[in-house]
């Protein structure tokens, strides 16, 4: 990865982590269909890096391309791969992926009824002429480009079908063994039925991908509903910024899209394998448990296997922490948010809604909790990326149903987990709080892995309360008791725990610095961690993503590791801890919460990030810093050169997901 004076660039970065999820794709060792999951993922983090970020890339030529040709390289990895070593794994396993070519008749014909009972009907094919314009090419569509001949002669004409999402990208032939035909493959054999007297000369597959940076502004938050539908509107219509092109490139086709699209010829991208990542998701999802890792169960944290506690009294004697997914989501956070919307005692629940996901059950039970009184206070996010339409959806269903829904704080966008209860006691008012690093979402929580904090801690829980009135009025408090808040306090605050670390190491007392994110890229951060470096202080950070901070540099970073963890979960716990002078690790500061160090997060957006004080607990954070750090199975270490290198492993020794789901060595 090239990259000069202090930093990398993020964006080399980002696809240096990409290249970490396609080599999980690559590895033989790996159950076939979980080998086709992260070949998926690999695809739709492609997709995500062109809608995000390349058209910024178009300030800086040599970057872009730079950045092109890793995409290329990549991808023709990806697409030898699926073709010289997926194809013959699954066609092995019972999963035969034929073309229309390999049918007999009798597989044939079943496929043609399918089309014409199925798929015809929903088809329209859109000729371009001098009555008929280029059709409008939707964001990340597939679509066929058809050349066509008119039986006396003349120019060729183009049409254009696309494949619409409805449809599923396989067709079942069979069941034992499993014969799965292309949705393309179908179409394209059948194209005479849509031009009938005309010559089908050529069919083309592609598919195009439409910049996402579309970012309206507005200082009226009484506006954001109608300018985030705006923004998505926008979108739709955005420029093209990638052509995926399957095999057997028609030239006249190809040459009459350039025409139309108006697109230089570095927007085009050969594509000869899966098009779409839905394709391979699709497969991915087969029923095959065979063909999977061992189906995993969360557990269910001690403190709460009892169904019929009081979920407030555990929270009164002690707090609690949970790490999903190695433990349950619906058994704490949804136990949580249910409890609290039945129990008669409660007087109030507040929550800040980042991404919920599909049918969500948050929601049945904040309406729940309406419906009986409760003072229910929801933050929907309504900008949170790709999640617009459905927060938009969510916040309509919330208001309707009587919650008091707000959108947060002019100008920022919130990315805080946090939830507050407010209950009537003997005592008085009693406050029990949430604080996560990830969303409130049960399917991620089953597949990301995540802290969750529950506390009746006073000064916490009335921090709680104000960064709600921070979201939901106009607070301006500039100081909490224990949170750190951006944009508030957060940078300030942890540039101040960096700082003090550096002064410890120079003192000759003990420091230490243990960081767990998603991305590094801030550079006051950055720059604040190589001084606390070269003053002696040990850093090990653990970034899944992008890393812009140079690790082991001479003079710069000596005593700085970076590692990034990659495995069957997504790795999205966000967690900080800072040695402060103590005897051993477990008795430093530790915080978790919804930031990463990027300028983003500590800038523009809301967030928070709490201590977690508990002896126990600390204790407990501590010991599972170490396995990711010590881990030597599925972590990447970044050198000073900006590659990333595996350590070399033991035989049989397991990685560090493996070892927090229970597995012993």
């Amino acid at each position: 990865m090239a990259g000069s004076g202090r930093f990398f660039n993020r964006d080399e970065s980002l696809l240096q982590f990409n290249r970490r999820v396609l080599e999980q794709a690559l590895d033989v060792q790996a159950p076939v269909l979980e080998r086709v999951r992260f070949m998926a993922i690999f695809s739709s983090n492609t997709d995500e890096f062109f809608m995000k970020r390349s058209v910024r890339l178009h300030d800086t030529p040599e970057l872009a391309k730079h950045c092109r040709r890793t995409v290329m390289e990549m991808a023709a990895l990806k697409d030898k791969t699926w073709a010289e070593e997926l194809l013959p794994a699954l066609r092995e396993a019972g999963i035969r992926l034929a073309s229309w070519q390999e049918l007999d008749p009798a597989e044939r014909k079943k496929a043609g009824d399918y089309f014409k009972n199925e798929v015809f009907p929903i088809l329209t094919p859109l000729a371009v002429g001098p009555s008929h314009p280029f059709p409008f090419l939707s964001n990340l569509s597939h679509s066929l480009g058809v050349k066509l001949s008119h039986p006396d002669g003349g120019k060729p004409h183009f049409a254009r079908i696309k494949v619409p999402d409805s449809l599923p990208h396989w067709v079942t032939l069979s069941e034992k063994p499993l014969l799965l035909l292309r949705m393309t493959d179908l179409i394209s054999a059948h194209l005479q039925d849509f031009f009938p007297g005309m010559t089908v000369d050529n069919v083309m597959a592609f598919r195009v991908t439409r910049n996402a940076r579309v970012d309206l502004h507005s200082d009226d938050v009484e506006d954001l509903l109608d300018m985030v539908a705006e923004e998505l509107r926008q979108r739709r219509v955005a420029g093209i910024v990638r052509v995926q092109l399957a095999s057997d490139t028609d030239p006249w086709t190809l040459d009459f899209l350039k025409g139309e699209l108006g697109l230089p010829e570095e927007d085009f991208y050969p594509s000869p394998g899966e098009l779409e990542d839905s394709a391979l998701f699709e497969l991915a999802a087969l029923d095959r448990p065979d063909l999977k890792y061992p189906a995993w169960t969360p557990k269910t944290p001690p403190a709460l296997k009892s169904k019929s506690s009081d979920l407030f009294k555990v929270l009164r004697g002690r707090d609690l922490l949970v790490h999903f997914p190695f433990e349950s989501f619906d058994a704490s956070v949804l136990r949580f948010i249910s409890d609290a919307a039945k129990d008669k005692q409660v007087l109030a629940l507040k929550v800040a809604l980042y991404r919920l996901g599909d049918n969500s059950p948050i929601v049945p039970l904040l309406i729940k909790a309406a419906e009986a009184g409760k003072q229910v206070v929801c933050l929907v996010e309504l900008k949170a990326r790709f999640d617009e339409a459905r927060n938009i959806l969510v916040s309509e269903t919330l208001e309707k149903a009587g919650v008091h829904v707000v959108y947060g704080v002019v100008g920022l966008k919130t990315h805080s987990k946090i939830c507050l209860v407010v209950r009537r006691e003997k005592q008085g008012l009693r406050y029990y709080g949430h604080v996560g690093t990830g969303n409130y979402n049960p399917a991620t929580a089953h597949s990301y892995t995540d802290f969750g904090l529950f506390t009746s801690d006073r000064a916490i829980c009335e921090d709680l309360i104000e960064i709600f009135n921070y979201l939901t009025g106009l607070s301006l408090l500039r100081e909490y008791k224990k949170f750190l808040i951006a944009p508030v306090n957060m940078r300030k605050r942890f540039l101040e725990l960096i700082h003090d670390e550096a002064a410890n190491a120079a003192k000759g007392l003990p420091s230490g610095i243990v960081a767990k994110m998603n991305s590094l890229e801030d550079t006051e951060i950055c720059d604040a961690l190589y001084a606390a470096s070269a003053a002696g202080v040990r850093v090990d950070l653990i970034v899944r993503g992008l890393c812009c901070l140079k690790p082991g540099v001479k003079g710069l970073s000596e005593n700085i590791r970076v590692v990034s963890i990659v495995g069957r979960f997504l790795e999205h716990s966000r967690c900080y801890h800072f040695r402060a002078g103590a005897e051993t690790g477990a008795k430093g500061l530790f915080f978790i919460g919804s930031s990463d160090w990027m300028a983003r997060n500590l800038n523009e957006r809301v967030e928070s990030v709490a201590p977690v004080e508990d002896p126990s607990l600390r204790e407990r954070i501590w010991e599972t810093l170490q396995l990711y750090i010590t881990d030597r199975v599925q972590a990447w270490e970044l050198r000073e050169d900006g590659n990333y290198e595996r350590p070399q492993k033991n035989p049989g020794e397991l990685g560090v997901q493996d070892l927090l789901m229970g597995k012993s060595r």
